[in-house]
């Protein structure tokens, strides 16, 4: 099922640790960027879909031209650089502010948008390109493996550090007001668009304070992951540009490629 095998080539292990970091920053982020777009800021999930598209359209201009210049420029460079551009991305979307709107994101949509176009179609012939033709099926498995993966463990981990991180300041804010679990119980609920539910079993007296300290924890837990995102891209990065090497890639060209003929019949002899 997963031939360790592969793993003794450097670039099929540098491809899976790049497919593996995109994924467990940009990827897994997704989830916790629509939660700031819709439970934060209160856009429709429509509102919110729309505005993720600067980086689909970023991602769909730049991938048909990363495919290109794989042919005259190493492919490490590529991943390094696909990798290295979503990690600023995800670093000029965190900084985030109460006061701040959607469009403060749109600067590391646009850039992160470029990085993974950069990186998809590279990865895609990487994975292929450093196994036997004959175990290229089985190449493409463990690399969708390592990407879900790289999704699941980056959901996981970046939903724990965003609750502690988020629980601490909001209790932080609150200037004791909240114990450990109030703060982290209201971090969830405005994670989930239910403050205003939350705050209100509180005493009234506490309720501004508590929204307000909540709000805080949500921006900081949220800002936390988006940073370590950020150096987890640049990790895989790194790795990109030690484990893969150009002659471990073998491409097919046309000059390889053997056209068989069907043997000429002579000709019935009298």
């Amino acid at each position: 099922m997963l031939p360790l095998g592969f793993f003794g080539r450097r670039a099929f292990t540098g491809v899976q640790l790049g497919a593996f970091a995109v994924s467990g920053s940009m990827f897994a982020l997704f989830l916790y960027l629509t939660l700031y777009l819709q439970s934060f800021l209160g856009f429709s999930p429509i509102e919110a879909g729309l505005r993720y598209l600067p980086i689909t359209v970023a991602s769909f201009i730049v991938a048909p031209l990363s495919g290109i210049a794989l042919a005259r420029v190493q492919a490490r460079y590529l991943m390094g650089a696909g990798l290295a551009l979503t990690g600023v991305g995800l670093l000029l979307m965190s900084g985030l502010q109460m006061d701040s709107e959607w469009t403060a994101l749109l600067a590391g949509f646009l850039i992160s948008g470029i990085g993974v176009g950069l990186l998809n179609p590279v990865i895609a012939d990487v994975a292929l390109s450093v196994v036997p033709k004959e175990q290229s099926g089985m190449a493409a498995g463990i690399n969708d493996t390592f990407r879900q993966v790289g999704i699941a463990v980056g959901i996981a981990a970046w939903g724990a550090i965003f609750l502690g991180a988020g629980a601490n300041k909001a209790q932080e804010a609150s200037n004791g007001a909240l114990s450990s679990d109030q703060a982290r119980g209201l971090v969830e609920a405005t994670s989930s668009g239910h403050l205003g539910q939350a705050v209100s079993a509180l005493p009234a007296g506490t309720r501004n304070v508590a929204a307000n300290a909540a709000q805080q924890g949500f921006l900081h837990g949220l800002n936390e992951i988006l940073l370590l995102g950020a150096l987890l891209s640049f990790v895989g990065a790194v790795f990109a540009l030690w484990l893969v090497r150009e002659g471990d890639i073998e491409r097919e060209t046309l000059e390889d490629t053997v056209f068989e003929r069907e043997p000429e019949v002579e000709p019935a002899r009298a």
